[in-house]
């Protein structure tokens, strides 16, 4: 009699608490369509999330301020689509929850009931404590994202590395315990020293996601397509992983030169038809037509 493995079980809130506890690391990469989504789940990693670098690396924009919700919902709903195991964390995009507490909370929950993800994420520290309470109370979980914050690069001058100063250590340091405090279940800590990385996650009961942080951060995150080689320029924290970036430029041109010397397609590429049929076919192309009147409606 065939077994069929189990699936395993899908990644929740608690079990990243666990991995923490355990200090077994925490795997997470961003995924902004379904194909992708799959693959991701299928590699086995802990959490994706839907990040809003999407509008750099999927739509071209020269950072992510001018990302709507609605794009945001487009491809968190793809995502939610091609992965059901990884826990699924939906980034809210610039102005969907800084003006107003109540719109944020709105904001927050069409994550979950419209995009079938099962957290948020939204930058900032002690600033963002109250609207991530009040999101929390409305039962949707919440991870933090402290350091270098790309929606914060007008104010910060630039994109960053953070808290390179004593003053600006204990700064985040006091944002990440603020974020912990107001119910985070997790907190992304980017572009700072790997020392202040390692600081922060020790005093924080809750687990950390580094990107530019340093190896002692509970998990770590990266863009996908920073890892495949699909970006020309990546950040000095990244490590490519292939270059499938080169292999399908090569397979494009490949592509390109076979239709051009129509080598492409070959014979095991188009379909067959009876020669019977296709006397039938020629027969009746002889026979006269009646012409129609240009315009004339069939009846």
């Amino acid at each position: 009699m065939s077994h069929t493995p189990e699936r395993p079980p899908k990644t929740s809130v608690s079990r990243l608490l666990e991995k923490k506890q355990a200090h077994d690391p925490i795997t997470v990469v961003t995924a902004y369509d379904f194909p992708t989504a799959r693959l991701a789940e299928e590699a086995g990693v802990d959490a994706i999330l839907v990040g809003d670098s999407l509008a750099m690396v999927v739509l071209g924009q020269p950072n992510t301020l001018s990302l709507t919700m609605d794009e945001m919902l487009h491809h968190a709903r793809a995502v939610s689509r091609g992965a059901s195991r990884p826990l699924l964390i939906g980034d809210m995009p610039f102005m969907s929850y800084q003006a107003d507490r109540g719109q944020a909370v709105r904001n927050a929950g069409r994550f979950l009931a419209e995009a079938g993800m099962d957290a948020v994420k939204l930058e900032g520290g002690r600033r963002m404590a109250d609207t991530v309470r009040a999101i929390v109370d409305a039962g949707i979980p919440v991870q933090g994202h402290v350091g270098l914050l790309p929606q914060s690069e007008k104010a910060m001058g630039g994109l960053r590395v953070q808290g390179r100063t004593a003053a600006g250590a204990r700064a985040l340091l006091d944002d990440a315990l603020a974020l912990e405090d107001a119910g985070c279940f997790s907190i992304v800590i980017e572009g700072v020293p790997a020392r202040l990385g390692t600081e922060i996650t020790a005093r924080l009961r809750i687990p950390t996601i580094g990107i530019g942080a340093g190896v002692d951060t509970d998990g770590q995150v990266l863009v996908l397509h920073d890892i495949l080689g699909l970006c020309e320029r990546s950040p000095r924290f990244v490590k490519r992983y292939a270059d499938v970036g080169q292999t399908i430029g090569d397979a494009l041109r490949a592509y390109r030169d076979d239709v051009a010397a129509r080598r492409f397609p070959a014979a095991e590429h188009t379909y067959a038809m009876p020669d019977e049929e296709w006397n039938a076919f020629a027969a009746d192309l002889d026979r006269p037509r009646p012409r129609r009147a240009f315009g004339a409606r069939r009846g």
